[in-house]
């Protein structure tokens, strides 16, 4: 079946090409009767040329209005050729990473971290394991980061029925796993962790040893707090009914284990990413950029081919066989499908906010995209535009929040520019709210060193956190810096943003979330009691 990306141009084309067939019939007119002016054997010889001029570009623009209309259809195989690592993500799903010592919670930045991790390493082969106090494989190698971030958000202590934290088995099936593979590239294994094993440490080290005999690095990524914390339980809305109870009804506390984590990646001769890394998948992107990778090939199926070539293609050879003969009918209808084409690029969608934000109406573009979020339009990119709109027009309360919001993407560059806009905000808060100017210019120092992990080479970011630190609490003379910060990103020059162009990409991430969401809701009904956890070693 034939689809059109324009179905409006389609129906516009045979009314264009039906004018044009008139005006090329009167110019056939006008040249006949100029030629009798002349004599009468001229007009004869004028009428018997071109006659199948006026179906001839009758047909051409309809076949060129068929085109712009951009036909879709057919299927055809892709291969794709990249060069891709093997690697082996390995997230530890027992009930301790429930722990809120960090934001969300251990698992819930693990998690996180994961998917952007899979977002920043498109095109290698990523394998999903998940384990507690036994491991199974989610996912073999695969290139489908859509597929990998869906079971990634899914992830739950609640999908397996064996408690506990077993590190050993995890590092075993993530060795089988990459050894499966034929490839020449280099194996890597990502293990996501607060290292509280309930597995022999001896035993856990002779896995990790393993792993260096066979060739596989590995990199520990810690998460959690040193100082112990509780392990709440939740029921499916999220309302606390407690806390995990030992076997003797004590309740338990957990904290992250530096010492076991240590142990593990001398016993492997890995890399451990230290939790206080505030940028987790930064930080293990950075360290597999060297490893050495293999050509990998693809095979996709891609499906509605767009097919435009082939009317156009008519359409120009029509116009070819007219333009041999009879030139100027065929330059006018040139002319025109020029002028119709410019035109129908121009009926795309239009969004009002962005029309708002092009005019420098900012704070109608701010409640213009806040109506859209609550439609669940756009996703991540219309979080940083409200974020952005909503600086510029003064509203710095909404910015935050809608900043903060963008800067959980795991699209790099909606993320780096939402970052570098919190660190603005936090740079003007300094200014205005001198009581706590420090605590805002320390934000400011956390946003900017953020971004900086995702765009080293920024000079604006690099100036405003310097500009930061020279604020930091004035000496007792108050002299301060009066140099100006870099303005907002999207804010300056005042046409749309850059990170306007992203919203038909977030919309696929915005479905991803859906369907996390949808995922979450149905292991929430499975739950129709808080799960009983005293009497064994379930965290």
């Amino acid at each position: 079946m034939i689809a059109f990306d324009s179905p409006y141009v389609l129906y516009a084309a045979p009314a264009v090409a039906a004018l044009m067939a008139m005006l090329a019939l009167w110019g056939r007119h006008v040249r006949i009767q100029r030629a009798l002016r002349w004599s009468p054997q001229l007009g004869d010889q004028a009428a018997r040329v071109g006659r199948w001029g006026v179906v001839l570009i009758g047909v051409a623009v309809l076949a060129v209005g068929v085109a712009l209309a951009g036909p879709r259809y057919g299927s055809r195989v892709v291969v794709t050729e990249t060069k891709g690592l093997s690697l082996v993500l390995a997230v530890d799903i027992s009930r301790s990473m429930l722990a809120e010592d960090v934001e969300p919670s251990r698992l819930g930045r693990s998690k996180r971290e994961a998917r952007r991790l899979i977002q920043d390493l498109g095109g290698d082969r990523i394998g999903l394991i998940a384990f507690a106090g036994q491991s199974f494989v989610m996912s073999p190698l695969t290139v489908d980061g859509g597929a990998l971030q869906l079971l990634v958000g899914a992830l739950d202590p609640d999908i397996v029925s064996a408690g506990g934290t077993g590190l050993a088995s995890a590092l075993q099936q993530g060795r089988d796993l990459l050894l499966a593979e034929d490839e020449v590239a280099d194996r890597v294994l990502v293990v996501f962790t607060d290292g509280e094993a309930h597995d022999s440490l001896d035993t856990i080290q002779a896995a990790a040893n393993q792993l260096q005999r066979d060739g596989i690095r590995l990199i520990l990524v810690a998460t959690g707090g040193r100082d112990p914390v509780r392990i709440p339980v939740r029921d499916f809305d999220g309302e606390l009914l407690g806390y995990q109870r030992d076997v003797d009804d004590r309740i338990v506390e957990t904290r992250r284990r530096d010492d076991v984590l240590s142990a593990i990646a001398d016993a492997a001769h890995g890399v451990l990413v230290s939790a206080e890394v505030s940028d987790h998948a930064g930080a293990v992107r950075d360290l597999v950029l060297g490893f050495k990778r293999t050509p990998l090939a693809t095979t996709t199926a891609a499906q509605d081919i767009l097919r435009a070539w082939v009317p156009l293609l008519i359409g120009v050879l029509l116009l070819l066989a007219q333009t041999l003969t009879r030139r100027t009918a065929a330059l006018v209808s040139v002319v025109l499908t020029i002028v119709c084409s410019n035109t129908a690029f121009a009926q795309g969608p239009r969004n009002g906010a962005d029309e708002a934000w092009v005019a420098g109406e900012y704070t109608r573009a701010t409640s213009l995209y806040r109506r859209q979020l609550v439609l669940g339009e756009g996703g991540d990119s219309t979080w940083f535009n409200a974020g952005t709109a909503a600086l510029v027009s003064g509203d710095t309360a909404f910015a935050r929040g809608a900043l903060q919001q963008a800067a959980e993407s795991i699209e790099p560059e909606i993320r780096f520019r939402a970052l570098f806009n919190l660190g603005f905000v936090a740079l003007g808060l300094a200014e205005s709210d001198t009581a706590n100017a420090r605590a805002h210019l320390e934000e400011a120092v956390r946003r900017y060193r953020e971004a900086l992990l995702l765009r080293p080479a920024d000079v604006r970011a690099k100036w405003n956190l310097e500009l930061a630190f020279r604020r930091m609490p004035p000496p007792e003379d108050g002299n301060q810096s009066g140099q100006q910060p870099a303005g907002p990103e999207g804010a300056s020059p005042p046409p749309a943003p850059q990170g306007l162009s992203l919203a038909q990409a977030n919309q696929i991430l915005n479905s991803v979330a859906d369907q996390e969401r949808e995922t979450r809701q149905k292991l929430n009904r499975s739950r129709a009691q808080p799960r009983e956890t005293r009497g064994r070693k379930d965290w």
